[in-house]
């Protein structure tokens, strides 16, 4: 990493950039338009169907999703040459990394050396590992690097190491003074990157929904039918991974026979390069999607006016015109379903239901001791400050990093199993998976803490003593842990379903390829006559391919789930590795 660093870009690379961002958005946003009308109707469509019987039995948690601030000293590799230099850091609320030159600075308002959000970054804390990341990152093609001088920047060990890495941003290097400081840091920064990850998944908004299908739908048009994690992120963030996905093979021919020095200090000066070229992109795809915002706002007023009075039409329609096309496609849809999801089916099924199953087991063990601390509180008649604190402390128990590891832990046990089995579908976005399952548990602990304290304040009075207070709570623990068991179903459910989804779904696509070059043009005149720009040829045949899939995935989910399923617990999913404390979730 002595090696000198890469130039920021020049007007030529710059405009050149600009130019790409500038092509992608024209080629994108139609597309977006097209599935805003799309997400419209279907989030009409869904308000007139039949709702689930049963519907959500928690209170839902107003508190926005969040990370609980931590701050505190570091060290941070900097500077032109790079060097280990103590700074101040702090973790935001939002997701954002900000280090400042002391403390005093940060407490009186100063302005941060620097920032970043965590969006895509990975927690590595191995040095070994690290240092073999960047000896593969701009390893030469031949892999020789035998008569390669040392560096001696990284000859010294790093006591307790928190590195950052990026697919196309500059790596953060940072030290702890203890492994308790580092642990603490570790588990706050992989729930910064979860939450900055997860936003727009988040969404509910047809707009978000909307976005999405259009990056892959983009994506599809490229060729790239398989899920993967590109949709980590914001909106701009998103389309800015997509586009670095497209420039890197350029990038890399054009910028790696020119870097000198070893193979470290060539891989932190590629860094740097990919760091300008994503600064530039970010900006123009930001810039880009702020100029789109009054556009897009408009036309989901327009069209929820044009929708909705139709929609029961356009519904009748779109089924009369996907009901001629199931019949066209069932014959070559059926035997890839026999000869390529059913044998899979069960197996992925299994491994997703694991996956979320134990981390629910896990918070649902967190709320219990929560709501017996709080009744044994009552019991011993505390002072009122003690137990303001410990419903303080129950209040926070969603936000806590700490408490909540091992719930975010079980999540990624089956990531690996999950990956081995998903990947010949050309799925990669198993840390997707995770992240969801993650949010999940999460969101559920929230409105269970939510509804426990709501129900606990209108039952508790000043006319009851400690023992009838306690005895109360206990009526409401019960009544909490009977509302979560149901929704905790229900979520599984949605979850596996969805994901599966996710799986099998490009799959097919991809490989009813071919067929839908002839099927389409043939849709194009009937979907024209429905005249609502909510249905597209492209639209028509996936929900037909979807369909046929769902019917499949609820059969397993059905099969599976039946009466004699038991949910895991945390000591049952021990077939799975647990992570190793140098990797990332």
């Amino acid at each position: 990493m002595g090696g000198r660093a890469a130039r920021p870009l020049d007007k030529r690379q710059q405009e050149h950039v600009k130019g790409q961002v500038d092509d992608l958005l024209r080629s994108f946003l139609p597309g977006y338009r097209r599935q805003l009308a799309a997400s419209v109707l279907q989030q009409i469509s869904r308000e007139l169907g039949p709702q689930e019987s049963a519907g959500c039995q928690l209170l839902r948690s107003k508190k926005l999703p969040r990370v609980r601030e931590h701050r505190g000293p570091l060290t941070l590799l900097r500077g032109h040459p790079p060097q280990w230099q103590p700074v101040f850091c702090v973790l935001r609320g939002d997701g954002r990394l900000e280090w400042f030159g002391h403390k005093e600075d940060y407490e009186n308002g100063g302005r941060s050396l620097g920032s970043t959000a965590l969006t895509g970054y990975s927690v590595l804390t191995s040095q070994h590992g690290y240092l073999h990341l960047l000896d593969n990152l701009c390893a030469d093609a031949s892999g020789d690097r035998a008569q390669e001088e040392s560096d001696p920047l990284w000859e010294v060990a790093v006591s307790f190491p928190l590195f950052l890495q990026h697919p196309f941003r500059q790596h953060l290097c940072l030290s702890a003074a203890t492994r308790e400081a580092q642990r603490a840091w570790r588990l706050a920064l992989q729930g910064g990157i979860r939450l900055r990850g997860t936003v727009l998944q988040r969404s509910q908004a047809p707009a978000a929904r909307a976005f999405l299908d259009a990056v892959r739908l983009y994506r599809q048009r490229q060729g790239h039918f398989g899920d993967d994690d590109v949709n980590l992120g914001s909106d701009a963030e998103v389309l800015t991974a997509v586009l670095m996905r497209e420039l890197l093979p350029a990038l890399r021919a054009e910028t790696l026979p020119g870097l000198r020095g070893t193979s470290r200090a060539k891989a932190w000066a590629w860094t740097e390069l990919l760091d300008a070229v994503h600064a530039t992109v970010l900006a123009g795809v930001s810039a880009g999607l702020r100029a789109f915002q009054p556009e897009k706002d408009e036309l989901l007023e327009k069209l929820e006016r044009t929708i909705r009075p139709d929609v029961d039409q356009i519904l009748r329609l779109r089924e009369r015109v996907a009901g001629r096309l199931r019949a066209e496609v069932q014959d070559s849809l059926e035997p890839r379903l026999r000869r390529d999801v059913d044998p899979q089916l069960p197996r992925i099924t299994r491994i997703l239901l694991s996956t979320v199953e134990a981390p629910l087991e896990g918070v649902r063990t967190l709320l219990d001791q929560g709501m017996d601390r709080l009744s044994r509180h009552l019991r011993g008649n505390p002072s009122g400050p003690r137990l303001r604190k410990e419903v303080y402390s129950f209040g926070e128990m969603p936000w806590d990093p700490e408490l909540m590891r091992t719930c975010y832990r079980e999540a990624e046990r089956a990531r690996g199993r999950l990956g081995q089995l998903a990947a010949p579908f050309g799925f990669l976005g198993t840390r997707s998976v995770v992240f969801g399952a993650q949010d999940l548990v999460q969101q559920l602990m929230a409105d269970a803490v939510t509804t426990f304290l709501q129900l606990a304040d209108q039952c508790l009075t000043s006319a009851l003593d400690c023992g009838q207070a306690a005895q109360q709570l206990e009526k409401v623990r019960g009544r909490v842990l009977k509302k979560f068991e149901s929704d905790g179903g229900s979520a599984r459910k949605r979850f596996v379903r969805g994901w599966l989804a996710s799986i099998f779904l490009p799959f097919l696509q991809s490989q009813l390829q071919p067929r839908a070059k002839v099927a389409l043009p043939e849709l194009e005149h009937e979907v024209l006559a429905v005249g609502s720009q909510a249905l597209t040829p492209e639209g028509l045949y996936e929900d037909v391919i979807r369909g046929v899939l769902l019917q499949r995935i609820d059969g397993e989910l059905k099969k599976t789930l039946g009466a004699n399923h038991v949910p895991r617990t945390l000591a049952g999913c021990s077939e799975a590795p647990r992570d190793q404390e140098g990797a990332d979730v």
